[in-house]
């Protein structure tokens, strides 16, 4: 796994980067800013990017900015992104982009090495991880919606699980149920919120992106 890190940060950079490295992860460049991340990405060709929020100029959305540029021109570059509170919008604009390959985790989850590893294996795989704090703050600022509704408590904890990207065994480990009842509830979810199957939509992904859109006006 080729590794770039973008954070301006110069001691979580360069803590990042022992950490990885000291799992036998190849991290093959490092970016204080988004113009060097940008040619790092282009010059590397990394497998992942591991991307701040607030980068300089302005410290406000550079980062994501530079994640979105980079997956444009390596649409199968992953992407992690870090930040230090939940962005709500710039979650929703990175995840508007497809949520296959993509991360969104705290900094605070960066201390729990198991966790942010697992995070980072598992969006280098193809799949998705959010922390579950910006999924929990995300889903309290929901307004009221008749769809939502539908969804009964257990449903609510499931799709909560989906929406950091969690598969249907690990949901089962974490609620203690088994597969069969993950399966159900899934299925129950899609009808409640008018997700019927076609060839062009992944139901999973509609399902949280409907929980984040929603939060995202929100406001």
């Amino acid at each position: 796994m080729r590794i770039v890190i973008a954070e301006d940060d110069a001691l979580l950079r360069e803590g990042l980067a022992l950490l990885l490295r000291a799992e036998s992860l190849d991290v093959v460049a490092t970016a204080e800013n988004p113009d060097d991340f940008l040619r790092a990405v282009d010059a590397e060709q990394p497998d992942v990017a591991i991307v701040d929020v607030r980068m300089p100029p302005t410290h406000t959305d550079e980062g994501i900015t530079a994640a979105v540029e980079a997956r444009r021109r390596r649409p199968e570059l992953a992407v992690l992104v870090l930040s230090a509170y939940v962005e709500q919008a710039f979650a929703t604009d990175l995840l508007a982009q497809g949520t296959a390959r993509i991360g969104y985790l705290l900094k605070e989850r960066v201390g729990r090495v198991e966790e942010f590893l697992d995070a980072l294996h598992r969006v280098a795989g193809g799949g998705t991880a959010i922390d579950p704090e910006v999924v929990a703050q995300l889903l309290t600022r929901t307004r009221p919606d008749a769809r939502l509704q539908r969804l009964s408590p257990r449903e609510r904890e499931v799709l909560a699980l989906m929406a950091e990207g969690l598969g249907n065994t690990a949901i089962a480990e974490r609620l203690v149920v088994s597969d069969g009842a993950v399966h159900k509830h899934i299925r129950n979810i899609f009808a409640k919120l008018d997700l019927a199957p076609t060839d062009r939509t992944d139901r999973r992904v509609a399902a949280v992106l409907h929980y984040l859109d929603d939060a995202r006006h929100r406001d």
